[in-house]
């Protein structure tokens, strides 16, 4: 695949990430601002992350067969669709009236997301070349780009929101990935992605132990994620520590750009020294029980009221350092054991747990919230990052994997 057209896919995806963590961050905070309880703000997200474990599967499908431009496509389209539906809602309609609208726009944003990122990530397979630690490198610096831009848009959706409005703010995003998405109709000219056969459907769910295992650490890896970050946090900081909208917008902003900048940085964080290869197996392990200690200390210090601010904002810091260097060696991991003729379907599947991960993270963080306050949802992530690194005690070595991939395409065939 020519660089350009990797350039392309991979700008388009920027500038659908910059829309979509300021997305987030409109609806959250408009929504709170509204009266919403923390439950109904959860159940706002949960038709986005639900459409991110179907389209992820059947998009990593689709990409096979047709070529991942065409999925790249289809997800800056339907995002324009989807911020430019959620200006309709008025706040004069019944919460639940609304509560279901802003869930079916979201799930076309989840399906954009989902459809974007599996293109953009399937394509960093056909450009690393067989140089040593170049896979790494690239997955590294497309995922740690990508989540800062979304930390960026974090800052921008707070921004926008208060200078301008919400449904001012939701038509500059939308021009914004029109934009995107007439640059990318226009110049990317070439198939990516498409499978040498035709795979059947009944293929998005037959992957390897390796696939399938690092699959289920993923989705226990985001969901320790979500169950604070993504209700529980916010909303503490607003009712119990009365930050700002501005001032919650730019901490998790600069959260996920210093996420985004470590994930950039991990290859050379991770490398060990005197020449010795990194083993990112063994790396996964052992950051994975970083993490569980990380989350389990914060949880405590909150539970017991100790210092409690500079236990989230200290604590939170050093949970992204950790949680950003497990999530860069897992989205390398999975395009190391996936098969080159099959890789959006094996990233979709990857990806699709992610999405499992995010939601039922999403929707723990409103309930545990609101059954036992952050303490609960901290305590929460904890036992999800424990379920991670247990999994990935059972994670075979890359080279391994290649008899068992050979094993499975003769079969298919």
């Amino acid at each position: 695949m020519k660089v350009r057209n990797y350039a392309l896919v991979t700008a388009g995806y920027w500038a659908f990430t910059i829309t979509d963590g300021a997305l987030r961050m409109l609806v959250l905070l408009y929504f709170h601002d509204l009266g919403y309880s923390p439950i109904s703000l959860a159940f706002l997200f949960l038709a986005y992350e639900f459409m991110g474990i179907v389209t992820n599967l059947v998009g990593g499908w689709v990409g096979a067969r047709t070529g991942l431009n065409r999925t790249l496509v289809a997800g800056l389209g339907l995002q324009v669709i989807a911020l430019a539906a959620l200006t309709v809602q008025q706040t004069s309609w019944a919460e639940w009236v609304s509560v279901v609208f802003v869930m079916g726009a979201q799930a076309l944003s989840g399906v954009a997301k989902d459809l974007t990122k599996m293109s953009s990530k399937s394509a960093v397979k056909f450009v690393a070349g067989d140089a040593d630690g170049a896979l790494f490198r690239l997955v590294a610096i497309l995922t740690g780009s990508k989540n800062a831009l979304k930390g960026v848009g974090f800052f921008i959706g707070a921004g926008l929101l208060a200078w301008i409005g919400y449904d001012a703010a939701l038509w500059s995003l939308a021009s914004l990935v029109g934009v995107a998405l007439v640059v990318v109709v226009v110049m990317l000219d070439e198939d990516i992605g498409r499978s040498k056969n035709k795979p059947a459907l009944r293929s998005i769910l037959s992957k390897s132990s390796a696939i399938n295992r690092l699959a289920a650490a993923r989705f226990f890896l985001f969901a320790s994620r979500d169950i604070w970050f993504v209700v529980a946090l916010p909303v503490f900081l607003d009712e119990r520590l009365d930050w700002s909208y501005q001032g919650i917008g730019a901490f998790l902003a600069l959260w996920v750009i210093g996420y985004g900048i470590v994930q950039t940085a991990a290859p050379r964080l991770l490398r060990r020294r005197r020449g010795v290869a990194l083993d990112e197996i063994h790396a996964a392990r052992r950051w994975a029980f970083v993490l569980a200690l990380v989350s389990a200390a914060i949880a405590l210090a909150v539970g017991v009221e100790f210092a409690t601010t500079v236990a989230i904002v200290g604590g939170l810091v050093v949970f992204g350092v950790v949680f950003a260097l497990n999530s860069s060696l897992h989205s390398y991991l999975v395009l190391a054991y996936a098969d080159d003729d099959d890789v959006s379907l094996d990233v979709g599947f990857y990806y699709s747990a992610n999405a499992t991960g995010r939601f039922v993270g999403t929707l723990l963080s409103g309930l545990l919230y609101l059954w036992g306050g952050l303490t609960l949802a901290l305590i929460g992530s904890t036992v999800a990052v424990v379920l991670t690194w247990l999994l990935t005690l059972r994670l075979p070595a890359i080279g391994a994997t290649a008899t068992a991939v050979g094993r499975v395409q003769t079969a298919r065939s």
